[in-house]
């Protein structure tokens, strides 16, 4: 279990900012099932992070940052597009057998940035869709290598193998290679990342790099070069690689002499699925993890760097999601937002630390699947509506790559929580505070309302 951290309600920061010098190059790193207690500057009791933990002291950390959706698809196209997924018809996580994927008609970071001149690539995992239509390539990304979904869906899942098709690897819009070795996975995308990189650099060309890692989903993989580092286990190991990943391409902006002018995030793309036990990360303090809506599934770790403009050694209390990302880029460079409305907002101010910054919505919402409306957080309070969910509690969790059972029986009723006083949501205080939970429920129904008639279709193929 990760060590207890100190959350706080607002901005903390030891450092000034100073004027911008011109719009940053972006690079993204996102990671998958990553859970918030597995970082050094997080909590973490099992995993060694030196390289993120200094990213964070040379930048922003944010302790209340969620992501749309704590499921694959959902989560990266929040991200990539400004929307709520169940906006756009991606929920849940696209596999082989998926028809469906992002719509030619809606625009990603790529697209904004690379309308703004940017050279734009990704390196790993896309998960929105794998059909060509689909592909990054005609999403507004000039290079795409990496797999077109998860790890686990190939043919030696160790449950049902039989389920799936061989994973391919893909370079641009060509299949490259099936079932890849996964041990070179990590490596292999920092390798190409920091390539791109230079070259980008070398040129004097603006760049956006979302290097997404398919680890430490399961199965877990890492290097034989870094096998067995962390004398603490294989996940250790796995998350000792990602910082070393990290690393590399820290190391790269800045012998590249683009440090300064580079904004640098990294998050992951929900909580850890618990259900693996010894192969799964930690939600440190906070209750459940991928796959539910309580804080262990939708808080992720978030780092932001950007010298002279985001204040060394910051921590950020306020709420902030994955869909404020887009917009906030296209802020920064100066660019306009997509031209199908989108739900995320400018959260600049929160990554600077302005004084007196507050969270750009009035409140976040969460969902399990295209229309499963399961509870919101607005300031303080999490209020959660009726529903099933998943837990370990009780049950033996797996080891060694086979997972334990969850138990799918529980169910939450009207709840409400206090964030600021119970992180891990333990007590529903839903009747002490009626006022609340009626501007709460007042402010669901109202989304709701709005989403389902703002809906959009993915794209299909036949």
């Amino acid at each position: 279990m990760a060590a207890s951290i100190t959350l706080l309600s607002a901005c903390a920061a030891t450092d000034a900012t100073v004027a911008s010098t011109g719009p940053p190059n972006v690079v993204i790193v996102f990671v998958d099932d990553l859970g918030y207690g597995d970082l050094g500057c997080y909590g973490s009791a099992l995993c060694e992070t030196p390289r993120l933990d200094a990213l964070a002291r040379e930048g922003v950390r944010f302790t209340d940052f969620y992501v749309a959706q704590p499921v694959c698809s959902a989560s990266r196209t929040a991200l990539l597009t400004g929307c709520y997924p169940n906006r756009l018809g991606i929920h849940g996580a696209l596999g082989p057998s998926n028809t469906h994927g992002i719509a030619d008609g809606e625009t990603t970071l790529a697209e904004v940035l690379r309308g703004e001149g940017y050279r734009t690539a990704i390196f790993g995992k896309w998960h929105l869709g794998h059909h060509a239509p689909f592909l990054p390539t005609r999403h507004g990304f000039d290079e795409y290598y990496g797999i077109p979904y998860s790890n686990d869906m190939w043919p030696y899942h160790p449950e049902n193998p039989e389920a799936w098709t061989d994973l391919p690897t893909i370079e641009g819009e060509e299949i490259v290679g099936y079932n890849t070795d996964q041990s070179r996975f990590t490596t292999d995308f920092t390798r190409r990342a920091v390539d791109f990189i230079r070259r980008s650099a070398a040129s004097g060309e603006r760049f956006f790099c979302y290097l997404a890692h398919p680890m430490p989903h399961v199965p877990l993989f890492v290097s034989e070069e870094r096998a067995g580092a962390s004398g603490r286990g294989l996940y250790a190991d796995v998350i000792a690689e990602i910082d070393w990943s990290v690393g590399r391409v820290l190391d790269a902006l800045s012998e590249s002499g683009v440090a300064d002018d580079t904004l640098v995030i990294f998050a992951s793309d929900n909580g850890p699925w618990l259900s693996y036990g010894d192969h799964a990360g930690s939600a440190g303090p906070l209750r459940e993890g991928k796959g539910t809506t309580f804080e262990g599934g939708v808080r992720v770790p978030f780092i932001a760097r950007w010298p002279n403009r985001i204040p060394a050694g910051a921590v950020q209390g306020e709420p902030c999601m994955t869909i404020d990302v887009l917009p906030t880029i296209a802020g920064l460079v100066g660019a306009p937002l997509p031209g199908l409305p989108i739900d995320g907002r400018d959260a600049w101010p929160l990554f600077a630390c302005e004084p007196q910054a507050t969270s750009p919505h009035e409140a976040y919402y969460f969902y399990y699947g295209r229309s499963v409306f399961e509870g919101l957080r607005a300031g303080r309070w999490k209020l959660h509506v009726p529903h099933g969910y998943r837990t370990m509690t009780g049950r033996e969790p797996g080891r060694g790559g086979i997972p334990g059972k969850y138990d799918y029986s529980v169910k939450t009723g009207l709840e409400l929580y206090d964030l600021e006083a119970d992180t891990g949501e333990s007590e529903d205080v839903a009747s002490e505070h009626p006022e609340v939970l009626e501007r709460l429920l007042r402010l669901a129904e109202a989304h709701q309302a709005e989403l389902a008639a703002g809906a959009r279709e993915p794209g299909r193929v036949k």
